[in-house]
């Protein structure tokens, strides 16, 4: 079965079909570092993360770029509201959103470009796009000609005429037409400037990613993506300048995540109800703001709450507590087969089919999730009432939740552990002074088991232990 992507260009899923087959180009549009991150950019991040790891699930070579925008009107004004440079109040808030999306479990991009280091290629495209008639010098600026390009429009849907009417003329701006947007500012007093043909000045926000995009895949690229407010104009305005310099599509299959709402609410800023990465991380589990933004389609609008987080945390530890009597009884296992078994294979064997499946559909992260609690369901009736337990069939079960965690990684799964005989011995001892009621014998062999970095729980099913290297 291929995989299907909803491509917001055609409003229709279509099967993932990338220019080389078992390739996947991504380009994912990154922040603009002037401040923390919020939870809805947050969610960008962590979506496309998971595809870009189920991608490589399914054996496609993944090249992620995700960009810094780290010059334009917003970081300016920052700057000079702090007393610093800009690249100062960059490098602070770059540092701040990988430190964040670290917590997030968020893996680095491949390759993370900064606009600023991209000037030469900026002006580069810039010159193509006014060789090509896309694109008119005004006063020291530089704006593309939208009524050049017939297809301005396609990927949100509106027509000309419609976007004119919604359209104004910023202060200062010396353009054609409302529709048109600066490829090239000119210089001002006490602004980062660089040179160009036109004078001294810097680049336009839309420019910048069409660069770094079209620098680093120099073919069509698969995928493009990021949040659904970048859909008009940032997106719409991309692909307008790629094809306008080279006459290609920019990307195959354009993809945006749905937007975050907090309490049923708009999040901005005069409502005062941003919640930023940072905060949030100081009040919660991140893996538990992972699992709630992985519970809803991706495209889907998300509802972020307290008390939503709290469902996803306690959702999220009956997976974890399943996992953990797992990996209690997997010490103990041997090699024996009877029905109880059979039914937890053949649920095992349909949550692998239908995990794939929910996948396959769009990313449907969701239902995927829908299926491995099914599977737990199963999991812990089979601990119930079956024992001692069959150690393959608990290991293929624990190779199954592994592969699901390298995807959504929301849990903590680490690998069988060995304890050294000594270590061994002291459990066994505890486990017979508690049967014996010695508990100052059974207190002070947890007490010493603690001092070397062995945690101990008394579950129903015996004794689990875990290193404290593992809970952090």
């Amino acid at each position: 079965m291929a995989i299907k992507i909803y491509n917001t260009l055609s409003r229709t899923k279509e099967d993932f079909k990338p220019g080389t087959p078992l390739k996947a180009t991504f380009y994912v549009c990154g922040p603009t570092v002037y401040d923390y991150i919020h939870i809805g950019n947050a969610r960008v991040f962590i979506v496309f993360d998971v595809i870009r790891r189920y991608l490589q699930y399914r054996d496609f070579d993944v090249k992620l770029v995700q960009n810094y925008t780290d010059i334009d009107d917003k970081m300016i004004n920052r700057a000079k509201e702090q007393g610093i440079t800009v690249p100062e109040l960059a490098a602070r808030f770059i540092e701040a959103y990988e430190s964040d999306v670290a917590a997030l479990k968020v893996r680095p991009a491949d390759i993370k470009p900064r606009a600023t280091e991209h000037v030469e290629q900026i002006v580069g495209l810039i010159q193509k796009l006014l060789t090509n008639g896309y694109a008119y010098v005004s006063e020291g600026d530089v704006y593309y000609d939208t009524s050049r390009f017939a297809d301005y429009g396609k990927l949100s849907q509106q027509k000309q005429d419609e976007l004119v009417a919604g359209a104004r003329v910023e202060p200062g701006e010396k353009k054609r037409s409302p529709l048109d947007f600066a490829l090239w500012k000119q210089r001002k007093e006490g602004e980062p400037s660089w040179k160009s043909p036109w004078g001294e000045g810097r680049p336009g926000w839309h420019i910048e990613c069409s660069a770094m995009s079209t620098h680093y895949f120099k073919d069509t690229l698969d995928i493009h993506a990021g949040g659904a407010d970048l859909i008009f104009p940032h997106h719409e305005n991309e692909i307008a300048q790629t094809w306008g310099a080279d006459s290609r599509p920019l990307a195959r299959y354009w993809m945006h995540a749905g937007y975050l709402n907090i309490e049923s609410q708009k999040m901005s800023k005069s409502l005062g109800n941003v919640r930023t990465v940072r905060e949030l991380l100081e009040q919660h589990d991140p893996l538990d703001l992972r699992f709630l933004i992985l519970s809803a389609h991706y495209r889907s609008p998300l509802n972020f709450s307290a008390d939503l987080v709290a469902q996803s945390r306690a959702g999220r530890q009956r997976l974890q507590e399943m996992i953990d009597n797992f990996l209690v009884a997997q010490d103990g296992a041997a090699t024996r087969q009877d029905q109880g078994e059979e039914k937890l294979l053949a649920d095992l064997k349909e949550a692998k089919a239908r995990f794939i499946s929910a996948m396959d559909d769009d990313f449907n992260t969701a239902e995927a999730l829908g299926v491995v609690f099914d599977l737990a369901r199963s999991c812990n009736i089979y601990l119930k009432e079956n024992h001692p337990y069959n150690m393959e069939l608990i290991s293929e079960a624990l190779n199954f939740y592994r592969d699901f965690n390298g995807i959504f990684e929301v849990l903590e799964i680490p690998e069988k552990q060995e304890l050294d005989n000594e270590v061994s011995a002291l459990i066994a001892r505890r486990d017979k002074a508690r049967e014996n009621k010695e508990w100052a014998t059974s207190d002070k062999i947890r007490d010493e088991l603690a001092a070397r970095g062995i945690v101990l729980e008394d579950t129903p099913h015996g004794t689990r232990w875990k290193r404290k290297d593992c809970l952090q």
